[in-house]
């Protein structure tokens, strides 16, 4: 036995493989020797950029009386949850099952050596006992205890996790059952009661950016806003919470970007990672709220994000990396903390007394009580005026201060690419490509896909990761239906004949490989590794439901393509889910959306021209929020074109085709009569 992680290629397992815990991958070899030597496994899942996972990897499995105990008890695996997610969802609700509770990272799971059930859950435990739990080494001596002495109750107890595991697959409408827009205006009505009417964004810290419920809201405004009686409340509380997340600290003020969550109620002290799926969802959100209210401070936000993206999270082949850790130096937001005696040093004096009122230095510290991280206190034009100053001066502190962040230690940052999250970004970028007028946002997406295409597609089928060379691990639910989404996201700005085939053969895949023929998707292919569940989840959860993506795909492909096939899959997957969706439906926003697809069907619209003339039409198909619209502009000599955009041919200088669902207009000739026909948008 040794420690064989120097062997993978995942940051997060690598920042363990000079542990003297003798960690294995998951993989057939460590679990055959967890049942030829009859010993459990301590399976330990984190990933890279997670502050508790630091603690106690610095606490217990860099301790060497720690690890000889883990070593001579258990086959000790760890697992990285964004390269598996599968095992992680599996566990983390096998916790929750035990416990009653919510689980997160460090999850740390004993199991059974031969079929891997639960012995015990939990998550961090401290080396000695402190926040009134026991110390590590002694959860390892009672765990190895029990598991010798109790067979017949750890069998017991594994065979109503089992059952229970059952339990939670949702009974579905039946194929006759009328689907009513009921439960869109049930989640409207209960988040509405858990908004926070002074900070903005829903609940109690900590506090996370919920940009699922803020889509929700706003295209609920949208649609009642075209029918004649605004629901303005929902678009104050999306406005609002926007407004709040972007001035505090859960932004970054400097470089741009967001944490992934902030530890209080005003959105005011983050915790400091950086997430790559957080910032493709906010980026969408906020260039949604610029199209639709046209404030131009939304615009800006979204425009910063996607900066940061670009400068500091993709790599130059196009891949978007994962993460940037909370830590730097071994102290979590160190990398972002100021002081008023640093902006002295760095800044001119008129910048600095500027600086330090906008951003808050004049206040009492707001980080460990020494320290401040920055945000918004005052307008930058009041406090300007206030101070007889240039507004432009905060211009030339804010360069001059990130360019002294950006000498400092760094955080660590992932740089393994994930297919799922890139694909989150690839439609990001490509919606704020079309809301800000923005190509350079489109090629990033672009150069993101032709990656993937090259490095992870193959015979088919995906591959889920990509870290120095190795594309590795048979992709799942999130990768195909998040990265066909982003290529039909970046198809409305600009076409691309090949991404459709794309788009489409991973839609194929799905059906093929990942549906249940009750309805719905699993998050597993039929010929993935056998675990102990197969889970088929219609939550939103940090990352929108895969199976309400992929529905919504779907329905924008059987529109765009006339392929029945692809909407009666979408209706299956609505309809298994729907007694959730009655439930709790603000936890199934993503799914709502595809609901309300089906209901009303969304609009399309396709624009054939010569590649010359098809600005115009697309300056018309750019502008304005409208959430239940597809629009391709297509270049007139484009070959090939499947289903019935055949039918869609060029006429002239131009022609637009629009379709209400099933119903069609007569063509359109001209991009004023174009703008006219969908209302001005």
């Amino acid at each position: 036995m040794r420690n064989r992680l120097a062997e993978e290629t995942s940051p997060y397992l690598l920042q363990h493989a000079d542990n003297p815990v003798h960690w294995q991958a998951w993989n057939a070899e460590a679990l055959e020797l967890a049942r030829a030597q009859n010993k459990p496994i301590l399976l330990s899942v984190g990933y890279s950029a997670c502050h508790w996972c630091h603690v106690m990897a610095h606490e217990s499995f860099e301790d060497p009386h720690t690890a000889r105990l883990m070593n001579d008890l258990f086959v000790n695996i760890k697992v990285d949850r964004e390269e598996r997610p599968d095992i992680d969802k599996i566990y983390q609700t096998a916790h929750q099952l035990y416990t009653g509770r919510p689980g997160g990272w460090p999850l740390t799971v004993f199991l059974t050596p031969d079929s891997h059930l639960p012995i015990f859950t939990g998550t961090y435990f401290p080396k000695d006992r402190r926040y009134g739990m026991p110390a590590f080494h002694e959860v390892l001596t009672a765990i190895d205890s029990y598991f010798r002495t109790q067979g017949d109750e750890i069998r017991k107890r594994g065979a109503g996790l089992v059952s229970a595991f059952a339990d939670l697959e949702t009974s579905g409408a039946d194929d006759f059952a009328n689907l009513s827009a009921e439960p869109a205006r049930l989640a409207r009505e209960r988040l509405a009661q858990s908004y926070d009417r002074e900070n903005g964004g829903f609940g109690d810290a900590p506090k996370f950016p919920h940009t699922t419920f803020l889509e929700l809201l706003l295209a609920r405004w949208q649609r009642s806003a075209a029918g004649g009686a605004a629901d303005e409340r929902a678009l104050l509380m999306v406005t609002h919470t926007l407004e709040r997340m972007a001035l505090r600290g859960l932004y970054d003020q400097l470089g741009g970007g967001f944490f992934r969550y902030s530890v209080d109620g005003q959105w005011s002290i983050p915790h400091f990672e950086k997430m790559l799926y957080d910032n493709a969802a906010l980026l969408s959100i906020y260039a949604d709220a610029f199209a639709a209210t046209g404030t131009a401070f939304f615009g800006r936000i979204a425009a910063e994000t996607a900066a940061w993206v670009l400068r500091d999270m993709q790599d130059a082949r196009g891949a978007f990396y994962s993460t940037l850790d909370a830590d730097s130096e071994h102290e979590e937001g160190k990398f972002y903390v100021w002081t008023p005696d640093e902006f002295d040093a760095l800044l001119s004096a008129d910048e600095s007394r500027l600086a330090t009122r906008v951003y808050g230095l004049t206040l009492a510290p707001n980080f460990e009580g020494k320290h401040w991280h920055l945000q918004i206190a005052e307008p930058p034009e009041a406090a300007a005026a206030a101070l007889g100053l240039d507004p432009a001066l905060l211009d030339s502190a804010r360069r001059k201060l990130l360019a002294a962040r950006e000498q400092r230690v760094w955080p660590g940052r992932d740089e393994k690419a994930l297919v799922s999250w890139n694909g989150l970004m690839i439609a990001a970028l490509a919606r704020a490509a079309r809301r800000l007028h923005r190509p350079d946002f489109a090629e990033a997406a672009t150069r993101a896909v032709d990656f993937i295409r090259a490095e992870l597609w193959s015979g088919g089928r995906l591959n889920a990761t990509y870290k120095d060379g190795r594309a590795r691990f048979a992709a799942y639910l999130d990768d195909y239906a998040f990265l066909a989404n982003g290529l039909l996201e970046l198809l409305q700005y600009r076409w691309r004949a090949a991404d459709l085939d794309f788009a489409r053969e991973l839609a194929d895949t799905l059906l093929a490989h990942f549906e249940d023929p009750r309805g719905g998707f699993f998050f597993t292919a039929d010929d993935h590794e056998q675990l102990i569940h197969k889970p088929k989840p219609f939550a939103d959860e940090a990352v929108p439901s895969g199976n309400g993506v992929a529905a919504g795909v779907l329905v924008a492909l059987g529109h765009l393509l006339g392929e029945q096939r692809y909407l009666d899959a979408a209706e299956r997957t609505v309809r298994a889910a729907y007694h959730a969706l009655q439930r709790y439906p603000e936890g199934h926003a993503t799914l709502l959306h595809a609901l309300e697809q089906l209901l009303r069907p969304p609009q399309l619209v396709v624009v054939r021209a010569a590649p010359a003339d098809l600005e115009p039409w697309q300056n018309v198909l750019h502008a304005g929020y409208q959430p239940f619209t597809w629009s391709f502009a297509i270049p007139a000599g484009a070959p090939g074109l499947p289903g019935l955009l055949a039918e869609r041919a060029p006429r002239g200088a131009g022609v637009a085709y629009v379709c209400d669902g099933m119903t069609c207009r007569a063509p359109i000739g001209t991009p004023a009569d174009l703008d006219a026909s969908l209302g001005g948008k």
